[in-house]
């Protein structure tokens, strides 16, 4: 863990000094100096007075770099296609087994000629066009604003029914094995 360097960090985010830390927490400043360079493992207690007087949740300064906020540019998202109609797939965002994309449905575009199955749960947003959301014997036609969801292991299919492309935002969890 990184602890000391979140602590750094948030402590000069917050335009603090070593010697302020050290007045609000009672530390002393070679402590903080080996806790900021990692060369000391501060207890639990510690922490808490160190979250406590830089008003962050103690947790925060437990977590890894990959289970804090992660932000993807709008320049820096993945695009992909996918099946026979080239669906343009815009990756949004991944956090641990959920990830979100937008879904580029040209005019007449499905996800497939047979409705198909996998691991997991959708939620779906409309945000333009016109689709038609089919699964197993539920089927619903779904504009701009509208929202559906599913279980992913019942088949399922999506098509444009519309004579302008359709946009989806997908958020797709499924559970790492």
């Amino acid at each position: 863990m990184d602890i000391g360097s979140t602590i750094r960090a948030i402590r000069k985010r917050k335009k603090l000094t070593i010697p302020q830390l050290c007045e609000g927490t009672g530390l002393s400043k070679g402590f903080i100096s080996n806790v900021e360079n990692n060369k000391t493992s501060p207890s639990i207690a510690t922490l808490e007075s160190i979250a406590s007087f830089l008003k962050v949740p103690l947790p925060y300064l437990l977590l890894q770099k990959e289970q804090r906020m992660q932000v993807v540019r709008q320049d820096e998202r993945q695009h992909t296609t996918t099946g026979k109609e080239k669906l343009k797939v815009e990756h949004l965002s991944t956090q641990g087994d959920l990830r979100m994309m937008i879904v580029e449905f040209p005019p007449g575009a499905t996800t497939g000629d047979d409705p198909h199955a996998h691991e997991g749960e959708e939620c779906h947003f409309v945000l333009n066009g016109r689709v038609l959301a089919e699964q197993g014997e539920d089927a619903a036609v779904l504009e701009e604003g509208d929202s559906f969801s599913w279980n992913a292991s019942v088949p399922h299919k999506v098509t444009n029914t519309g004579d302008k492309p359709a946009f989806v935002l997908v958020a797709v969890y499924r559970e790492a094995r």
